[in-house]
């Protein structure tokens, strides 16, 4: 699932201090920790080096003191996710960011998406066969991130990462595969196949309905898009012997139809999952046919006359 960046024109109802924006740079074979407002980032491989031709990982871990979190793709209510300009070397292409299963974290009334303590974000590259030229490649990256507590401080750093270039299978790297393990174990995964899901537009909701087993007992839904549901809302659960329904208050901030509703479901046992169901128009349908019913008995009405 192709995750997006914020938009730039987001409303943040929190007071922030624009003050702080640093600068700094990390390099070497194992990248350093590097501050960030109330944290540190560093840049890691999962590998010892890079195989021309093929896939490898690298990994923007986060570690923020208590109390202060950066956001998830869609941030909820204020905030915005980190953006990424990356500097690689002719050969290497990035993909996009594999986020963790986010937390609900703000007020009553504010709900945002985010991260707490630790995360790390993966993020998939691919390495082209005309890399293998060179005997190394130094890999780049400006962040740009909010971490915020009741006020938000926006930070930039830069960072690099050398490696070795070689032509044989890679060796992972001892000091960074605990933390890409960990890191896999949080990231959700597709739906089973023989899950059927639907979504029905209601007049201020969207009812998603589950066939799923076992029974669940507790569900949250984290939308992927911004300003579909209500963020603060409860979200209510209803079982049922074949799976559960989810009704989803709409935003006010919701201006038009849409046509699929894409997030992450957590379930009971916080096993989480990758949804991308269409949307119903059952309700139109109704009222149409309805419609065309009372359009049918008019005519005949009329030829009767």
């Amino acid at each position: 699932m192709k995750m997006r960046g914020s938009d730039s024109s987001r409303r943040f109802p929190r007071a922030f201090t624009f003050g702080v924006v640093l600068v700094l740079y990390a390099a070497g074979a194992q990248g350093a920790e590097t501050p960030i407002p109330h944290g540190t980032l560093e840049l890691v491989a999962e590998n010892r080096w890079v195989n021309p031709g093929h896939g490898f990982y690298l990994g923007l871990h986060f570690q923020l003191e208590k109390g202060w979190h950066i956001y998830w793709v869609n941030p909820g209510d204020s905030g915005e996710p980190l953006r990424i300009t990356w500097q690689l070397p002719p050969g290497l292409n990035p993909g996009v960011i594999e986020w963790p299963v986010p937390r609900r974290l703000g007020t009553s009334s504010i709900v945002d998406f985010g991260y707490e303590d630790a995360v790390t974000l993966i993020v998939p590259v691919h390495a082209e066969s005309s890399l293998a030229e060179q005997p190394l490649a130094r890999l780049g990256a400006e962040i740009r991130v909010l971490v915020c507590r009741e006020m938000c401080i926006p930070g930039r750093t830069q960072l690099s990462l050398t490696l070795p270039v070689k032509s044989r299978p890679p060796a992972p790297d001892v000091r960074t595969r605990e933390l890409f393990a960990a890191a896999r174990k949080d990231l959700p995964r597709p739906a089973p196949q023989n899950w059927k899901f639907s979504v029905d537009d209601a007049k201020d909701s969207f009812v998603l309905a589950a066939n799923v087993a076992p029974q669940v007992t507790q569900a949250i839904f984290f939308p992927l898009a911004e300003a579909q549901i209500d963020n603060s809302a409860p979200q209510i659960l209803q079982p049922l012997a074949s799976g559960f329904r989810l009704t989803l208050r709409k935003s006010d901030r919701l201006l038009k139809p849409i046509e699929r509703l894409k997030g992450v479901l957590v379930l009971s046992g916080n096993h989480a999952y990758l949804i991308d169901v269409p949307v119903s128009k059952r309700e139109a349908q109704k009222n149409n046919s309805g419609t065309r019913i009372h359009e049918i008995q008019s005519s005949k009405e009329g030829l009767r006359k």
